[in-house]
């Protein structure tokens, strides 16, 4: 559960661009956005073939 308590003197706007941020950074995001469209098994099977091959170039740099 994300919870952001305003801080005294802070503006709405500040706390809620800090809410918005942690959201991003637990990944809620990205899930929401995930689920909001439906995904064929063989678009997702690509998908994670090309993150997979991505994570291991990234690993061989120097």
């Amino acid at each position: 559960m994300i919870r952001v308590e305003a801080r005294p003197g802070e503006s709405l706007e500040k706390t809620l661009r800090r809410f918005k941020k942690q959201c991003e950074k637990e990944g809620l995001t990205k899930d929401l956005k995930k689920i909001a469209f439906y995904e064929k098994p063989s678009e997702r099977k690509r998908r994670k073939a090309r993150n997979s091959l991505r994570k291991t170039v990234k690993g061989t740099r120097f």
